[in-house]
């Protein structure tokens, strides 16, 4: 195998599988070609996306070995990603009754969520996550992004319990928004007892459908690593949760839309859960 298509197949090996490790161990011996050789190819492939800002790959030491790509968002693309969507999201024709804003065809796009997707598990690559968890139905298509780029299972909260999700965990909770008792339900076979959860939404107003989340999660043993949602309202200022993650602030209607701005905050990387 020549240099350039081992080079090309380690590059879309990485890229394709964020976070996940790869032996080069094992590639050698697939490919017929030496470690040391196969490691100046990683060092290659990690100096053109580095310079690329699409993501880095890491070294991985002890028992798993070997390498895996970090998915990074260049924070002028980000940047300018999240400006243009709060320019979709702002327009007045997106305010429908009761002050609602109109956001599924942005959530349904798949260019924003895929980059959405790859912000919020920038942020939390380092974070030791082993379960994305999200509440049906609008917030699935980020979390399902966000969990491939982490190489993380992804578990849905279901509003109704389900003959077929089998044995589950449920609760009630007051909504912030509704004013009014609703239930939630999770499979017991979703989420590993113990495991590390990130909690992944479409939009945040108070915070207690995150807070309930974070309960039900609890009752499985699990920690919740973090919270992160596409979007969140500027008031209530004191949220529910005490930690989370917006892309996108929403303020009040001013002239006939809502105030949408990027949360540029949210473009640091979170303090890593490992060393």
């Amino acid at each position: 195998m020549q240099r350039h298509e081992r080079i090309i197949r380690l590059t879309r090996r990485l890229v394709e599988r964020p976070m996940a490790p790869i032996s080069i161990s094992a590639l050698a011996d697939a490919w017929g070609a030496a470690k040391s050789t196969l490691s100046e190819d990683v060092q290659l492939v990690r100096e053109v996306l580095a310079e690329d800002g699409s993501g880095r790959v890491e070294t991985l030491v002890g028992a798993q070995g070997g390498v895996r790509f970090v998915p990074q968002v260049a924070r002028d693309r980000a940047e300018a990603f999240l400006w243009d969507v709060a320019r979709r999201l702002a327009s007045p024709d997106r305010v429908i009754a009761g002050e609602f804003l109109y956001a599924s065809d942005v959530l349904g796009d798949p260019d924003v969520i895929d980059t959405a997707g790859a912000m919020v598990a920038s942020r939390f690559a380092h974070a030791g996550v082993e379960v994305v968890v999200t509440v049906e139905t609008k917030g699935i298509p980020l979390a399902a992004s966000a969990a491939r780029y982490l190489h993380a299972p992804l578990a849905i909260v279901r509003r109704e319990q389900r003959v077929t999700e089998g044995a589950s965990l449920t609760t009630h909770y007051v909504s912030g928004s509704a004013k009014r008792i609703q239930t939630m339900s999770l499979s017991t076979r979703l989420v590993p007892r113990g495991a590390r959860a990130l909690i992944v939404d479409d939009f945040m107003r108070a915070g207690a459908t995150a807070r309930a989340v974070a309960e039900l999660i609890g009752e499985f043993g699990g920690e919740v690593c973090g919270t992160a949602v596409f979007m969140a309202t500027s008031q209530p200022a004191q949220k529910m949760v005490a930690d989370y993650v917006a892309l996108l602030e929403v303020g009040p209607v001013r002239e006939g839309g809502f105030d949408v701005r990027p949360n540029l905050g949210a473009l640091e990387r979170r303090a890593s859960h490992v060393d």
